[in-house]
């Protein structure tokens, strides 16, 4: 099961977090941040691609040292469509954070000084998307779905922020 199918099965689950308010406040940062940049929403959506990637990275590790509950903890703590530097800076050193802007700018074609200006909010958003699938009673329960398919446990590696944000933007234009 993909990733956005995850998301749905949250947003239909009463017992987990996400909602389609959720769902279209995400869609409508997106927006806010192409018309702020002024680059088109897909060229937003490769970013948040390449910030996801980035995130999948730093979660892994995270998983992998500490265990699934620190992963979702902060998941929990830095979700949300707000910008937030410690988000970014709980994730990321400052090389990788160069190194995302870096990337990015060479892939969108945006700069790299604006990219590096978006990481506070593309990192919240991302991990907002992780959220919707934690336990909506305990959030710190383990089982969050959308977590554990971003994380991709089986491995097979088709996991991509962008086109779950596509997805839920067309969903929600229903």
């Amino acid at each position: 099961m993909g990733l956005f199918d995850q998301i749905l099965g949250a947003v239909a689950n009463p017992n987990q977090q996400g909602s389609l308010g959720q769902l279209g406040s995400i869609v409508n940062t997106v927006q806010q941040l192409s018309d702020r940049t002024g680059a088109d929403p897909s060229t937003i959506q490769s970013v948040l691609s390449i910030v996801g990637g980035q995130v999948r990275s730093a979660l892994q590790q995270k998983q992998a040292t500490d265990g699934n509950e620190a992963a979702q903890t902060l998941v929990n703590q830095y979700a949300g469509t707000s910008p937030n530097p410690q988000a970014v800076n709980s994730l990321f050193s400052p090389q990788i954070q160069q190194q995302v802007a870096q990337i990015a700018a060479q892939r969108t074609g945006l700069d790299a000084g604006i990219v590096q200006q978006l990481l506070p909010l593309a990192v919240p958003l991302v991990l907002n998307f992780l959220q919707s699938g934690a336990n909506a009673q305990n959030p710190q329960a383990g089982g969050n779905s959308v977590l554990n398919s971003f994380l991709d446990a089986d491995g097979d590696g088709d996991v991509d922020i962008a086109d779950a944000i596509q997805m839920a933007s067309r969903y929600i234009k229903r």
